[in-house]
């Protein structure tokens, strides 16, 4: 997983409250296999309103959203944050967000960044003064700046770790690889009867980007356009 110290960015204001994960991504969208290729979902609903906020050209290369409170609500799907991802997404700021949502973000690399209602409105404003502004997170201070304005966020201390770090759930498993192999060495001399674990497998390391940065030359638009749904 790709860290996350400093980014600098497009703001994108959606003004709604309690988005929950079926309008971040409608569940016919959940039969994919992978974890990329959803940018084409994010929104799908309000994407087909000309007047929604990611439909503007101003706001096409958004970075990081700022949105209403209770952020992710609805039900448990990691999708959600899959496709904030894949569109270009590397931060949420929001007043409150749904517990399980805000679990998985840190686990994909996005930084749920919790910030007080009036701090989410004025960055409302200068965002909205100013479409295609862009505003910089420094994960490493926990502020936004925005213009001349610099506001603080709210972050836990574990999940500002593992973003800064890159690590995801694998990572953190393969950070004690020399124990586990240990045990499956000893398991193997005095259980050999039981099953044998396979060895982890290392793979050349790959750099995540959306599916958008840098441009998809296959990507032939949205499904409607497509006749798919």
């Amino acid at each position: 997983m790709e860290k996350l110290t400093t980014l600098t960015g497009v703001g994108v204001p959606l003004r709604r409250s309690n988005v929950d994960t079926d309008q971040i991504i409608p569940a016919v969208f959940l039969k994919r296999v992978t974890k990329t290729g959803f940018d084409d979902a994010l929104f799908y609903a309000w994407r087909r309103d000309p007047n929604f906020v990611l439909n503007k050209p101003e706001f096409a290369k958004g970075r990081i959203l700022v949105a209403g409170p209770e952020f992710g609500i609805g039900s448990s799907r990691e999708h959600a944050v899959w496709a904030l991802h894949d569109y270009g997404f590397r931060v949420v700021i929001a007043p409150s967000f749904a517990d399980i949502f805000y679990g998985n973000t840190a686990k994909n690399g996005v930084l749920a960044a919790i910030m007080p209602q009036e701090g989410v409105e004025l960055l409302w404003k200068l965002l909205e003064e100013e479409p295609g502004r862009e505003m910089t997170v420094s994960l490493e201070d926990r502020t936004v700046t925005c213009g001349d304005v610099t506001l603080p966020f709210e972050v836990n201390d574990y999940t500002r770790w593992r973003l800064m770090n890159g690590y995801d759930d694998i990572d953190l498993t393969l950070q004690h690889e020399d124990d586990i192999a240990a045990y499956e060495k000893m398991r193997a001399e005095r259980f050999p009867f039981k099953p044998k674990t396979i060895p982890a497998k290392h793979l050349p390391e790959e750099p995540v980007a959306s599916a958008r940065e840098p441009q998809d030359e296959t990507w032939a638009g949205p499904l409607a356009d497509r006749g798919i749904i």
